[in-house]
Order: structure tokens, then C-alpha cells, then sequence
């Protein structure tokens, strides 16, 4: 990989994890939805001081998404979820100086997306949504594919694998085959192996101890663990309590080869990864 990649208006330095942070502009999101929506649609005044926060912190990154995807969220519209984003992008994009991600499978909303100055898009369905992969390719715009087995609403029912890291490994790179065949760039391409999208917690534990197997397609690798249900799973705590659980889960996932960590909590993230970093860079002259 380069040392660089072009995400947008920025380059990002592919030495060093960089930190995106979580605004979920929904209602139902499973650890902080409506926290940033009014009666009215979304709450300008909240949403501003949750972004600046965020990067005060430290994120490089901000994901905006208007669709939840926890299981059993309810559906949201189209014409809402373009709205929504469109909204947030006009409040943050003349005042936040970091890339501006958007978790999106909808066609409508990449062109909302690259017409409102975002800086990427970021898919859970891989871009396998009809006429996806075509908007998305029209963008110009980096793109994340996400591996998820089955749909958001009954991906937890029961998910089932023979070898989750191999059977995983090789859905993304098929859809990286196949979006290079539909006119995207390598080079504009993420993956993310999809933690907690359907997957039991065995499931998650296996790909997190095997990730540096996704780091040998040769594509920046992003993860999302942040307040998940396997944090519950194996501290007892519920979401807003799994901060340090979450921390620990960057920190292993970048030692494995994550370059984007995906986080509602930036500060503690950012902190982590720093040490993380120190200690590469002492190894690294120690040798």
C-alpha cells in the first residue's frame, strides 16, 4: 500500500490508526440513538458540538449515518436518510477540517453524499444494494465494503460459519474483484470485516484474533467494535459502559493490522492508539 490514502479533500497517513468517530443520526441506534435529532429533524446545535468534540479529540475521521442497522431497527426511508445527511453535511462540512465519512447502502444517498463535499462513503451491504456499486463508482469518492451475513434485521438469528476468517477473507475479496470490474479503483477501496453483523461472539473473537489475514489482501482495513454486543458479551456491562472493553478491542485490532478504528469514544481511543504508537516507534529504533 501506499503511504498515503486519498480520502477526499484529505491524505490520510497509512503508518499510524487513525480514528473515526460514530454520529449516528437515528433514532433507535443501540447506544446512543436520538441523541442527535430534534422534533424537527437533526439537532444542529447537538450535532456541531458532538463533531467539534470529536475532533478536538483527535479523530481524523467522522462517520454520518442515518440508517440503523441493529437488529430489529426499524426501516427508514429513503427520502428521509438523504435528507438527514444532506442536512448534517451542510452544518459540518463548512466548519469541521476532518474527513467526512457516510454509512450509506443507498444509491441516492451517494450522490447527496459527493454532491454535499463528503469525503467517503462507508457500506455494511458491500455495495451489493441494486445500482450501488455504479453511484458509488460516479462518486469518485473512497468506499468501505463491509462483510454481513444475511440482512440487519434477522442477521443475529443464527449465524453460522465453517471457518469465519476464510469465509469472510473471501466474500471481500470478491466484492473487491468485482467492484474493480465495475469501473472502481483498487486504490479507492476499504474493507471491514464486519464485527457483530451477523456473527455470534466466537465469530467476532476469531476475526479479531485473525485479522492480519484481511491485511494480506493489500487494502486498508477498518473496524468497528465500539459498545457492541460482544463487549456485553464478555464484560456483563451494558453499551455506555463498555468504553474500556472497546479501547482494549482497538488497541488489539490495530496491533493486528486496522488502519481506521470506528469509535464513539474518540478521547479514550485516541489515547490508547497514541501509546500503541509510542511503543512501535521505541521497538523500531531498538531495532
Amino acid at each position: 500500500m501506499e503511504a498515503v490514502f486519498n480520502c477526499g479533500a484529505y491524505r490520510l497517513d497509512l503508518a499510524r490508526p487513525q480514528v473515526m468517530g460514530v454520529l449516528n443520526l437515528t433514532h433507535d441506534s443501540f447506544s446512543d440513538g436520538g441523541e442527535l435529532l430534534a422534533a424537527a429533524g437533526i439537532d444542529a446545535d447537538a450535532l456541531l458540538r458532538r463533531a467539534e468534540s470529536m475532533v478536538s479529540a483527535g479523530a481524523s475521521l467522522l462517520d454520518l449515518g442515518a440508517e440503523s442497522t441493529r437488529p430489529g431497527a426499524r426501516p427508514v426511508s429513503e427520502e428521509e436518510e438523504v435528507d438527514r445527511i444532506g442536512a448534517a453535511l451542510t452544518l459540518l462540512r463548512p466548519r469541521i477540517d476532518v474527513a467526512l465519512s457516510v454509512d450509506s447502502s443507498s444509491p441516492a444517498v451517494f450522490a447527496t453524499a459527493a454532491r454535499e463535499r463528503a469525503d467517503m462513503l462507508n457500506d455494511v451491504r458491500a455495495l451489493q444494494t441494486q445500482g450501488a456499486l455504479a453511484a458509488a463508482r460516479d462518486t469518485g469518492l473512497p468506499v468501505c465494503l463491509m462483510h454481513m451475513q444475511g440482512q440487519p434485521g434477522t442477521m443475529q438469528d443464527d449465524p453460522r460459519y465453517d471457518d469465519v476468517i476464510t469465509e469472510v477473507r473471501s466474500f471481500l475479496a470478491e466484492r473487491v474483484a468485482t467492484c474493480v470490474a465495475g469501473g472502481l479503483s483498487r486504490e479507492r477501496l476499504l474493507i471491514d470485516p464486519g464485527f457483530g453483523f451477523g456473527k455470534r461472539l466466537e465469530h467476532n473473537l476469531s476475526l479479531l484474533a485473525g485479522l492480519r489475514q484481511l491485511s494480506e489482501l493489500g487494502l486498508p482495513v477498518l473496524v468497528g467494535m465500539s459498545r457492541k454486543r460482544m463487549l456485553g458479551e464478555v464484560t456483563g456491562r451494558p453499551a455506555k459502559e463498555r468504553v474500556a472493553a472497546g479501547v482494549a478491542a482497538a488497541v488489539l485490532a490495530a496491533e493486528r493490522g486496522a488502519w481506521i478504528v470506528r469509535t464513539h469514544d474518540v478521547a479514550a481511543t485516541v489515547d490508547a492508539l497514541a501509546l500503541l504508537e509510542s511503543m512501535r516507534s521505541l521497538e523500531g529504533h531498538a531495532g
